[in-house]
Formats: C-alpha cells, sequence, structure tokens
C-alpha cells in the first residue's frame, strides 16, 4: 500500500480507503484531510499533531478481544476470542467511520472530525462500541474454553 502524500503515512492510505465509497479515492482523501485541519483547529492540547490526535483516536477505539458466535450442540455461544493487531485496526477503522457516519454534523469531513475529537477524548459512539464489545466479552468469559 502506498504511503498518503500529505503525511507520508501507510496508516492514512488504509483509512482512507475504508472511508472512500464507489472508488472515489479523491474524494475520500479530501474528506480525511479536511478532517484533519478542522481537528487542528478544535484541538485542546497544543503538544500533539492533528495526526497524532487521530492515530490516538484510532488506539482509544481498538478493541482487543471481539464474541465470535459458535453452535455447539443446538445452543449458540457468544465465545470471546483475542483480535489479531491487523485486525484490531481495520475494526477501529470500520467503526469510527460508520459512527461519524451517523452524527448530524453539516459535512463528512466535519463529521469524521468531530468523532476524532470525541474518540481522542475517550467518548464519542466508537468508544462506546468498544466498551459494549468488550463488556459482552467479559460476559461470556465463562465459555472462553470453547475457543475454536
Amino acid at each position: 500500500m502506498l504511503p498518503d502524500p500529505r503525511f507520508n503515512d501507510q496508516l492514512v492510505t488504509r483509512f482512507v480507503n475504508n472511508l472512500m465509497w464507489s472508488g472515489k479515492k479523491s474524494i475520500a482523501f479530501k474528506i480525511f484531510y479536511d478532517a484533519i485541519d478542522i481537528v487542528n483547529e478544535k484541538k485542546q492540547d497544543d503538544e500533539k499533531s492533528a495526526l497524532e490526535v487521530w492515530k490516538e483516536a484510532l488506539t482509544n477505539v481498538m478493541p482487543h478481544v471481539e464474541v465470535r458466535s459458535r453452535r455447539i450442540g443446538g445452543a449458540t455461544f457468544q465465545i470471546p476470542n483475542p483480535i489479531r493487531p491487523d485486525r484490531k485496526i481495520s475494526t477501529a477503522m470500520k467503526w469510527l467511520i460508520s459512527f461519524a457516519r451517523k452524527r448530524n454534523e453539516k459535512s463528512m469531513a466535519q463529521k469524521l472530525a468531530a468523532e476524532i475529537l470525541a474518540a481522542s477524548k475517550e467518548e464519542g459512539a466508537a468508544v462506546k462500541k468498544r466498551v459494549d464489545t468488550h463488556k459482552m466479552a467479559e460476559a461470556n468469559k465463562a465459555f472462553s474454553h470453547f475457543r475454536f
């Protein structure tokens, strides 16, 4: 995967590829960069760059365990599983983007920026999703001996 033009970062390209709809990559890049600029204006602490705020947001959304459904003798159990590092990142990206889309700001860039800022402060819908996923895994810890 090629690193992106502005920050020279492969993670950004991966995020933009998730953000993109029907192959419109240049538009997806524009949305992402606009969102990063908005984050830059709105962020509170001056030590971190907007890109670091975004990375922190991603880290805060990353789940460490997930539940997988598995049928055992007629009953379906939710079995907690640890997640591979690359899946952690892509799950975090998908959640950030999908919850950004559900927000009610004007443009997609503003929605994304708001979700990034919320996630970097450990709040917002995407972080809540991670907390809920962890709670599910915690609640079903009794079934972890059924691991595949």
